[in-house]
């Protein structure tokens, strides 16, 4: 069974920067479509950005768009998600996902265990 790993949370001052890693062993992430989602406590879990096993091709949630970035490093086998310009609405746990193609979270067959994102000053 794909086990993901989802790491690289942690504490940062409004308008820092953080980059998660979602990575895997014995599966090859690149068969795959990766999402990161997020949640906060008291609210819905949100889909941030997925990147598609296909063509490479990303897409993100309007409140993240400019400041995110998704991408595959397929030699370490790990998705990662850069994110720009932090902002205390920015605070959650975050988990990456594996599914066929990018799409509702019901899609997603294998999940990270999450990391924490925490946005203050």
């Amino acid at each position: 069974q794909l086990q993901l790993v989802d790491s690289g949370g942690g504490l940062v001052q409004p308008g820092g920067s953080l980059r998660l890693s979602c990575s895997a062993s014995r599966f090859t992430l690149d068969y795959y479509a990766i999402g990161w989602f997020r949640q906060a406590p008291g609210k819905e879990r949100e889909g941030v950005s997925c990147i598609s096993s296909s063509d490479g091709s990303a897409n993100y949630a309007d409140s993240v768009k400019g400041r995110f970035t998704i991408s595959r490093d397929n030699a370490k086998n790990t998705v990662y998600l850069q994110m720009n310009s932090l902002k205390p609405e920015d605070t959650a746990v975050y988990h990456c996902a594996a599914a066929s193609f990018c799409g509702s979270p019901y899609e997603y067959d294998y999940w990270g265990q999450g990391t924490q994102v925490t946005v203050s000053s």
